[in-house]
């Protein structure tokens, strides 16, 4: 063993004496951390040293580039990481530009960060792999990687509201489905809702197809996450992940079916009606536009019967009322019905209170400011389907499609 030379009190005179001083060497330590980074990113020189690249995302990526390129994410977060590792940059990679960083947490250990992007691990060392899952890896980075923040999420809120409120009341329907149903086969559109992952997702854009390595047809999507997040995923990506969720499915487009019919044949059951009323009350705000404040309900009763009692009824605006439209409906959920009338209307509500035989005030629903052209024309809507293609602007009087 080589022997350690050190300075002794004589040799630090002499050495003054000469004019040379002598600097004692820092020791620099660092934290467990520090470390840690430090060794991340001198696996990540290796792989420039051995690709003359960075390394970099991708399904077409093996998972120890993905890996490295999501730890030099990570290093690029921390503030201070130009301090920290500028003396060991011999290859300039702190020194370029880069514009995205994916969105995994910062602080996970190789272990943790491995599970996020899908690794069943058996050893310790991320360079010691005994099995991987390609799939899964694929499905994972994809998702966890490429995730970001949905910068216009503004403007597809609205549409996941309307699309959770269908769903609450029928209008839409979610379906299941199975590999006997050939899903592996099922294609998806733009603006199709789904849900993965206990999420809902609208597919805002499908870019330009091309050919995957097994011939199918694939392309990059816009998905749009209801927690307002977004991912650039593969078409296919998307739909085996969704056969993998066993809880995954598809949101059918609004449709009530033909509802209503001018004529009952001798095979339907009719199972309420749509009526539409006008009030007789003195109110001054009902009299002044006595024309267009309607009331809109379905019963499966007798109108006559149900409004018997209107003038002692706050519902009815403690007052007459008269009949001005009436709609039979055939094989329908009168409760659903009635639901996706206020919500089509719902911009057009009369937000009205009155008294109540007691003196309490009462909030009064199922009042709107709409002419009756306007109701004929949504139940003409409603009777072949297309309500849901339209919806009603109040400042201009007229239906509108989407």
């Amino acid at each position: 063993m080589a022997k350690e030379n050190k300075l002794t009190d004589e040799d630090n005179a002499l050495l003054s004496a000469l004019g040379v001083e002598v600097e004692a060497k820092k020791s620099i330590t660092h934290t467990k951390q520090e470390e840690r980074i430090i060794a991340g990113f001198e696996e990540i020189q290796k792989f420039v040293e051995k690709h003359g690249r960075l390394p970099e995302h991708g399904e077409d990526k093996d998972i120890f580039e993905r890996l490295y390129a999501v730890r030099l994410d990570q290093i690029i977060k921390i503030k201070n990481h130009k301090a920290l590792l500028g003396d060991l940059d011999y290859q300039n990679i702190l020194s370029r530009d880069y514009e995205n960083v994916s969105s995994i947490p910062d602080n996970l250990s190789d272990d943790e960060l491995l599970a996020k992007l899908g690794v069943d691990e058996e050893d310790d060392s991320i360079t010691k792999l005994k099995y991987v899952k390609p799939r899964s890896v694929k499905r994972a980075v994809e998702e966890m990687a490429n995730r970001e923040v949905c910068q216009d999420f503004d403007e597809f809120k609205p549409l996941f509201d309307d699309v959770k409120n269908d769903i609450e009341i029928g209008y839409r329907n979610t379906i299941r489905f199975r590999k006997d149903a050939g899903f592996t086969k099922a294609s998806l559109s733009e603006k199709q809702f789904v849900i993965i992952g206990g999420q809902i997702a609208y597919i805002a854009k499908i870019g330009e197809f091309f050919k995957a390595p097994n011939s199918e047809d694939d392309a990059r999507l816009r998905v749009i996450y209801a927690n307002g997040t977004e991912s650039n995923i593969l078409l296919r990506s998307l739909i085996r992940a969704m056969y993998k969720d066993e809880t995954s499915r598809f949101i059918s487009e609004p449709n009530l079916g033909p509802l209503f019919s001018g004529e009952n044949s001798d095979d339907d059951l009719e199972s309420g009606t749509v009526y539409v009323l006008r009030s007789l009350s003195d109110n001054p705000l009902v009299t002044e536009n006595k024309n267009v404040i309607h009331k809109i309900g379905v019963t499966g009763q007798e109108v006559k019967n149900r409004i018997s009692n209107a003038k002692n009824d706050p519902t009815y605006l403690m007052a007459e009322v008269e009949i001005v439209a009436t709609y039979k409906l055939a094989n329908i959920n009168r409760m659903k019905l009635e639901k996706v009338i206020q919500k089509f209307l719902g911009n057009a509500n009369l937000d009205i209170e009155v008294k109540d035989r007691f003196g309490k005030l009462v909030k009064v629903k199922e009042w709107f400011l709409v002419p009756i052209f306007i109701i004929d024309k949504m139940i003409d809507k409603i009777k072949d389907g297309t309500i849901g293609d339209f919806y009603y602007e109040p400042t201009t009087a007229e239906l509108k499609r989407r």
